[in-house]
C-alpha cells in the first residue's frame, strides 16, 4: 500500500493559496440593510472544499478564521478580531468550516462530478445557514422567522449563483490539480 502523507509541501501550498483566496474575497462585501453583508467568501469556501477535499479545504478555512481572529482585516468589510468572530454574524464565519468539509467530502467521494459538487455545496450551505442563523438568534434574541428573513432569504439567489459558478469552475480545476499531484508526488 502506498504511504500518503496528509500534508505534503504541495498540499500546504494549495491550502495556503485557498486560504489567501478566502482572505481576498471575504472582505469585498456589499453592506445589506440586514445585519449580514453580501460577500464572495462562500464562493472561495466552496472552491476550497471542492478543489482540496474535506481536510485541506477545511484547513484553508481554519487558517482564514484564525487570521481574522488575531485581527487581520479578512472578514467582511475589511474587519477582523474576536469581536467580529464572536458577534451576531460570527456563526456564519464558523459555518464555513462544515461547509468546506461537506463540499470536500462530496468532491472526494464522487470524483468531483458536477451534480455531486452542487449537492455537497448545497448541503454545506444549509449547515452554514443553520449554524449562522441559530447563532444570530441566540445573540440577538430574534425569532426564527425574523432571523430567516434577515439572514437567509436575501442571500438565496446569490448562493445559488455561487454554487453554480463554483461547481463549474471546480470540475475543470480539480482535474488539473489532481494531475499536478499525480505527476509530481512520485
Amino acid at each position: 500500500m502506498e504511504n500518503k502523507r496528509l500534508f505534503t509541501v504541495r498540499g500546504m501550498v494549495f491550502t495556503a493559496i485557498m486560504a489567501a483566496a478566502i482572505c481576498i474575497t471575504a472582505p469585498l462585501s456589499i453592506p445589506m440593510p440586514t445585519a449580514v453583508p453580501l460577500s464572495l467568501a462562500t464562493l472561495a469556501v466552496y472552491l476550497a472544499g471542492a478543489l482540496l477535499g474535506k481536510v485541506k479545504g477545511s484547513a484553508a478555512v481554519a487558517v482564514y478564521i484564525l487570521l481574522g481572529l488575531v485581527g487581520l482585516p479578512v472578514f467582511s468589510g475589511f474587519m477582523g478580531g474576536p469581536a467580529v468572530l464572536f458577534g451576531a454574524t460570527g456563526g456564519y464565519i464558523i459555518g464555513y468550516l462544515p461547509c468546506a468539509f461537506i463540499t470536500g467530502a462530496f468532491s472526494e467521494s464522487f470524483g468531483g462530478k458536477p451534480l455531486a459538487l452542487v449537492v455537497g455545496m448545497t448541503l454545506g450551505t444549509l449547515l452554514l445557514y443553520i449554524i449562522g442563523t441559530v447563532w444570530f438568534m441566540v445573540f440577538t434574541g430574534s425569532d426564527i422567522m425574523s432571523a430567516l428573513m434577515v439572514c437567509v432569504v436575501p442571500f438565496l439567489v446569490g448562493d445559488v449563483l455561487k454554487v453554480t459558478a463554483a461547481a463549474a469552475v471546480s470540475v475543470s480545476l480539480r482535474k488539473k490539480i489532481l494531475l499536478f499531484y499525480e505527476n509530481n508526488e512520485k
